[in-house]
């Protein structure tokens, strides 16, 4: 279980967290490929994991071994990405202050 701030009970960091730190941002892909079965007809496939802009090394691995193992061709990949932990936003703390 994952406490707020990414943070495992004990202290552990979460691979999430570790990874929006080291500057990865959630990546969402909406694959659209053919079937096999009927190549006129377009299906939708969501994929999600956090990833680099602009290279994306994990979705185009992804895409690679859809390409190499799945039968349905590709037809498009639209992406979303956005960095959860931005550099304005991760500060040092000074101090701690505490209210009755």
């Amino acid at each position: 279980m994952v406490s707020k701030g990414g943070v495992q009970p004990g202290g552990v960091v979460s691979d999430d967290f570790r990874k929006q730190v080291l500057g990865y941002g959630l990546t969402t892909a909406e694959i659209l490929y053919r079937r096999p079965d009927r190549k006129w007809l377009l299906q939708s496939y969501v994929w999600q994991n956090y990833d680099l802009f602009p290279k994306f090394p994990a979705l185009r691995d992804f895409l690679a071994f859809w390409e190499k193992e799945i039968e349905g061709p590709l037809f498009s990949v639209t992406i979303a990405h956005s960095k959860l932990i931005k550099p304005a936003e991760l500060r040092a703390v000074d101090g701690v202050f505490r209210l009755h």
